[in-house]
């Protein structure tokens, strides 16, 4: 009788549980087994904020299957044949005699398991800030099922009513939503000066100004130096700035570390990003041992470089490959990530694929081109809600890299497009003319993303001088005065305008009016409307009649991240 393949699974969050799943599907025959040290199974992590918003109410919603059945060890045994251990840490692996060690949490009791593969699947820990006070009650994360009670909790009871989120990414802002709608006052303080740092600077402050509008304070460029307390419970936080602000509840989602303490004390490579080191079929230094989910480091697709991705998305996918190689030597491969995400903030949504500009300057990408692109995400008269999205592209090959989208539309979409552009290595020029799905009630008659690679592609043949929101503020801050036209209707205009110095020229009279315009034809000059399509025709019709120094800012007054004047 044929030996029966002992595969063991350390870990049952994520990865953990769909690499056990799939390796039993591969093998009907195998003996699979999953060591969970937490008391649940499969925990829908990235759905915590929301159930501390209140978005669901129903706890077991975050581990069970799409049809309503909890994922407990029973279910697992039951429905699948996999021997799922709960309260069970893995304490120990011999690497030569391929047996796991491991002690039940609860009891105490120890034990051994022989395996032929072992996957690891041990995840990440909080990052916590090395400074005072960080051990007071009152100071949390959004780490573990055991954290989202304890907030589901403060945000039921209603007895707090100042808390501090410490950090702006996505676990941060998703945070500050949870809590606000539980009528908690929440300031959130960001080191560094933007939130989301995925984003560029500019889209970054369009979603900073939407969650101040929300009523949460927002502190950038500024950390936190201590926590203080009294009598052991949390009272407030002093900025490095030496501003203190009362608080009875602190968020630190501030980034997560790899858990790589077992991997590491059983002599497993450990990449030089801090998590385990793996092939593109997810083994690790030792043959007989994969490594999935947020432990490991994976390859970055466009830049070829070692990242740190830690996301639910990838934690499935690499723990799909990984069971399918450890039931059947190795026959699947996972390619990396271009490391795309998104987030909801409030009713606004904020994602991004492949690199943002900042990034890639700073992995050396020294000739691309940006685009910034306002538009709805389908037509007025079927309530479309507007989309900001920005490009970025390799100049000499035309090559997307990148895309950012932010705003209340459907953005989910437009990053789904871009992340299979990205991956399919498709240029500008191949994406100008692409074959969407449209109709009024889902898409423009040219989609959003499409108009926004129209931009891309204008600017990459000279068509069209693009300059961003933030140059023409610093512009206008510095004192270089160019000449700015607005090219929007009267009504427009009075309902909403930037207050820079900007002179009224609507598009229809701007032919009529050229008279008025600095008869210096170098004169810097700066159009723009709503979105700037109006814009960019002016533009030409400027450079049309012999003005040569006419730019676009690319987003026009919806893209405007800086005050109105109303």
């Amino acid at each position: 009788m044929e030996k029966k393949r002992r595969i063991v699974v350390i870990g049952g969050s994520a990865a953990g549980p769909k690499a056990a799943a799939k390796a039993r599907r591969i093998d009907n025959n195998a003996e699979v087994t999953i060591l969970q040290k937490a008391a649940d199974l499969s925990m829908a992590s990235c759905g915590y904020p929301y159930y501390v918003g209140g978005f669901f109410d129903d706890r077991n919603q975050l581990i069970c299957t799409p049809t309503g059945v909890i994922r407990n060890p029973q279910f697992y045994l039951n429905a699948k044949d996999i021997a799922a251990k709960v309260n069970t840490e893995a304490t120990a692996v011999d690497r030569d005699k391929r047996i796991v060690s491991f002690r039940n949490t609860l009891t105490g009791e120890t034990a051994e398991m022989a395996y032929d593969k072992l996957i690891l699947a041990t995840g990440a820990v909080p990052r916590m800030p090395p400074i005072p006070g960080v051990d007071l009650e009152g100071i949390t994360t959004l780490q573990s099922m055991k954290d989202a009670d304890c907030l589901r909790k403060i945000a039921d009871e209603g007895k707090i009513k100042k808390a501090v989120v410490v950090g702006g990414g996505l676990i941060g802002i998703e945070t500050c939503e949870a809590l606000q709608l539980a009528g908690i006052e929440i300031t959130v303080v960001e080191l560094l000066p933007q939130l989301l740092i995925f984003l560029d600077w500019e889209l970054a402050k369009l979603v900073e100004n939407h969650v101040r509008s929300k009523g949460a304070n927002i502190i950038t460029d500024n950390g936190i130096a201590a926590f203080l307390g009294e009598n052991g419970k949390l009272t407030g936080v002093k900025l490095q700035n030496g501003t203190e602000l009362p608080c009875e509840l602190a968020v630190v989602a501030i980034g997560v570390i790899p858990n790589v303490k077992l991997a590491r004390e059983i002599g497993l490579e450990i990449g030089q990003t801090g998590g385990v080191r793996v092939n593109e079929y997810m083994q690790t230094s030792d043959p007989d041992i994969y490594a999935i989910g947020d432990c490991v480091e994976t390859l970055n697709r466009i830049t070829g470089k070692k990242v740190l991705a830690p996301m639910g998305d990838l934690a499935n996918l690499q723990g799909r490959v990984a069971g399918e190689n450890a039931a059947s030597d190795n026959c699947v491969t996972f390619p990396g990530t271009i490391q795309t995400g998104i987030c909801k903030v409030f009713d606004f949504s904020a994602g991004s694929t492949g690199l943002s500009e900042s990034n890639a300057k700073r992995l050396g990408y020294d000739d691309i081109v940006t685009a910034l692109s306002a538009s709805p995400d389908k037509p007025g008269f079927m309530e479309g809600k507007l989309l900001v999205t920005k490009l970025v592209a390799d100049r000499k090959t035309g090559r997307i890299l990148g895309a950012q989208c932010v705003g209340p539309g459907n953005v989910n979409r437009q990053i789904a497009q871009w992340a299979m552009a990205i991956q399919g290595h498709l240029t500008v020029e191949d994406v100008v003319n692409s074959d969407l799905p449209y109709a009024p009630p889902f898409s423009l008659a040219i989609d959003h993303g499409i108009a926004a690679a129209h931009v891309l592609q204008n600017k990459m043949k000279g068509r069209m001088k693009g300059i961003s929101c933030a140059e023409v503020h610093r512009k206008v801050a510095g004192g270089e005065a160019p000449f700015l036209i607005d090219v929007r209707q009267p009504e427009e205009f009075e309902q909403m305008r930037l207050g820079i110095g900007e002179t009224l020229m609507p598009l229809g009279a701007l032919r009529k009016r050229l008279s008025e315009l600095p008869q210096d034809r170098e004169k810097e000059i700066i159009c723009y409307c709503k979105i700037s399509l109006r814009g960019y025709e002016a533009a030409l019709v400027l450079e049309g009649n012999g003005w040569k120094n006419v730019k676009v800012m690319e987003g026009g007054v919806m893209a405007w991240p800086f005050p109105r004047e109303k």
